[in-house]
């Protein structure tokens, strides 16, 4: 049974569901993707993803008419994976169609870009043996997070400072005053302006120390 997290974009709260491995996602139509595909290798059962990351897969895998082979989608920041600030950490990324010939790769990754339901495509180039579209909230890094923000990078930051050994309160997508309090404690202890507030510099440094780093005794799991 796996805890999902996900954010309703159009409502601005956070939502918990709970499934089975083999159900479809939260708002996925017609069990085109299952929690199992989104989790991938992640060997996490508490994943997170927003409403409109749904919504773009479900407007492009019936654009596309059949199956999607998915490789890779979620991770948590501590389990590694994908660079820093990877969307992967996010919920809202996929790298598909692993299964298909360069042909196949390009002509969906040529579709995903026509369609217009991602917010970013990778080029070929970066990407040679499969097709990587998220739908990323910036054009690249994380926002800005701060008291009262909601979302998976609020997550992302709760993941990260929690499993560091600072406490939020709990990973519940909500930045509250104990997330602020824990940011602000974990800025002063690494030379970075302690105003609670988590920019670039802060992120960077966060997701520096997180990344890989793999569970510790804090980690809510």
């Amino acid at each position: 049974m796996a805890k999902i997290l996900v954010y309703n974009n159009s409502l601005n709260r956070m939502e918990t569901y709970y499934r089975e491995l083999t159900d479809a996602m939260p708002y996925n139509v017609n069990r085109t993707l299952t929690v199992d595909e989104f989790r991938g290798s992640s060997g996490s059962n508490i994943l997170w993803t927003d409403r409109r990351t749904m919504q773009s897969w479900n407007n492009f895998r019936k654009l596309y008419g059949k199956a999607i082979f998915v490789g890779f989608a979620f991770k948590r920041p501590w389990e590694g994976g994908h660079s820093n600030l990877s969307q992967h950490y996010a919920g809202v990324a996929f790298d598909v169609a692993q299964n298909l010939s360069e042909a196949g790769r390009n002509s969906m990754r040529n579709l995903a870009i026509r369609s217009g339901y991602w917010r970013y495509v990778e080029p070929a180039v970066d990407t040679p043996r499969w097709v990587h579209f998220d739908d990323r909230w910036i054009a690249s890094g994380y926002p800005l997070t701060k008291l009262g923000s909601k979302g998976i990078y609020v997550l992302i930051a709760q993941d990260a400072l929690i499993t560091l050994g600072y406490d939020t309160g709990g990973l519940d997508g909500v930045f509250g005053n104990l997330t602020r309090q824990s940011v602000i404690s974990y800025q002063g202890s690494n030379g970075l302006t302690a105003d609670g507030i988590i920019g670039d510099k802060t992120w960077r440094k966060l997701m520096t120390d997180v990344v890989g780093k793999g569970s510790t005794q804090t980690t809510i799991l």
